[in-house]
């Protein structure tokens, strides 16, 4: 498997992207936001984990193609707490908008 995201049209392969995903299983009540903000931490990310009403988690995370794409696949692995079903991601250029990585 390829380490980086393909490029698209509109997000050169060498800028940083934005990795905007929603995660669905049990992921609320095991600590999952709190070991998905140290592994964007560990990476370098910027961006924020959030805790949503139907049960499922938002995570917005920015950073160097290759790091995105490394937290991408962490949060597809099963090695993440609790029991993720499915996630739903999109890649976009980054907007630059966060300092650091933080829990909502």
């Amino acid at each position: 498997m390829s380490s980086d995201v393909p490029a698209t049209d509109d997000v050169p392969a060498t800028d940083d992207v934005r990795l905007s995903a929603r995660v669905f299983g049990m992921v609320q009540g095991v600590g999952f936001r709190f070991w998905t903000m140290g592994k964007a931490e560990e990476l370098g990310l910027t961006g924020t984990v959030e805790n949503l009403a139907d049960g499922s988690v938002d995570v917005v995370a920015e950073g160097p193609r290759r790091r995105i794409q490394e937290f991408r696949e962490w949060l597809n692995s099963g090695n993440t707490p609790g029991r993720v079903e499915r996630v739903e991601d999109t890649i976009s250029a980054a907007e630059g908008t966060f300092r650091r990585f933080r829990a909502r």
